[in-house]
């Protein structure tokens, strides 16, 4: 049974900021990691900072989000901000430095889940100590539910080696040298084969993610005793 259209668009209203701020701590986490690796390139060219603007790119976080929302009637978004520029050339050691600048976007979604999931508990602890702000903490937590889903969703979908994903990246340096190469001309397609995946093959998708569905699964279940209001939950059944 679909939800009234008054929850579901108010969940989308919570969830867009969230999916945001996600997407542009990715970017900064890959600029970031990008300077301590040798190149400033990220920072030249004022990326280095958590103010949404420079990162939105207005088809991969702001369109695309709402058509896949709107699509799967709230059970899946995927976005991304304006990718980072690096230069690996510039790494102290190029392998070393591409591993860890790829994984950087993966390890702040992973940590992002993780705080939203604490926050959830703090808030839900908050509203048993006062009482009269539960619809208030409700909402809140609501929203930092999002925060767990969405970020889980970035992190095991941007592992996936498939380019330009970051996953393809450590596939690469993991790949025999007669194979990268060939491996690496799929960047070409730029997000075609992303965007194929998630289109046409939504079942494939879920599949792949069954880590991010198991991590939600296991938060359900963890942080349930703490919400606040009845209707928290927003993990697709």
């Amino acid at each position: 049974m679909s939800p009234p259209i008054g929850a579901f668009l108010q969940d989308f209203i919570l969830a867009l900021p969230v999916l945001v701020f996600s997407l542009v701590a990715h970017e900064y986490a890959h600029g970031y990691a990008a300077l301590k690796q040798g190149d400033d390139t990220a920072l030249m060219q004022g990326r280095l900072t958590l103010n949404p603007i420079p990162h939105i790119d207005p088809w991969l976080t702001l369109i695309m989000p709402a058509l896949l929302w709107f699509a799967s009637k709230g059970a899946f978004t995927f976005g991304g901000a304006r990718p980072v520029q690096v230069r690996p050339d510039r790494y102290r050691n190029y392998r070393r430095g591409d591993i860890i600048v790829s994984s950087a976007g993966v390890v702040t979604n992973l940590i992002l889940s993780v705080c939203c999931a604490g926050a959830f508990v703090a808030l839900g602890l908050l509203a048993r100590g006062v009482p009269g702000i539960e619809s208030g903490i409700g909402t809140a937590q609501r929203m930092l539910t999002w925060g767990v889903w969405l970020n889980l969703i970035l992190a095991f979908f941007n592992i996936l080696p498939i380019p330009p994903l970051d996953g393809s990246h450590i596939l690469y340096h993991l790949l025999p040298p007669f194979l990268r190469e060939r491996y690496r001309m799929i960047q070409r397609l730029g997000f075609l084969p992303v965007l194929i995946l998630v289109l046409l093959f939504p079942g494939a998708v879920r599949w792949l993610l069954t880590p991010a569905l198991e991590g939600m699964r296991l938060f359900v279940r963890w942080a349930t005793p703490y919400a606040a209001g009845t209707q928290w939950n927003i993990f697709p059944s």
